[in-house]
Formats: structure tokens, C-alpha cells, sequence
């Protein structure tokens, strides 16, 4: 791919995974869009479970 050149060793043995995971990526292989006032909700609950409200960069 276009970004390999950025990839280091451990990089590209887990590319493997990516590999293995791109089949059920339910969003990016379809022809149609995702609605996202209907995803939204869900994802809204993953972040809150997952990071803090405020997040230093």
C-alpha cells in the first residue's frame, strides 16, 4: 500500500490481523452509506465507555 514505507517490523507482522479483520468491515465494503443518525448512538456509547470526557493531546 501506499503507506508500507511508515511500517516497521511489528507494523507489518499485525498487518496480518488487518488483513484478516477487512472481510467483516460491515461499513466500507458496502455500496451504500451508513445512516449515520442511526450508528451514531452506538459509537456516542462506545467512546464514553472507553475515554474520558476530556482528552489531552
Amino acid at each position: 500500500g501506499a503507506y508500507t514505507y511508515l511500517m516497521n517490523d511489528t507494523d507489518v507482522r499485525m498487518f496480518e490481523w488487518v488483513r484478516k479483520f477487512n472481510p467483516y468491515d460491515l461499513y466500507s465494503k458496502g455500496r451504500e452509506r451508513p445512516n449515520l443518525q442511526e450508528i451514531l448512538p452506538y459509537y456516542q456509547d462506545l467512546v464514553s465507555e472507553f475515554f474520558p470526557d476530556q482528552i489531552d493531546w
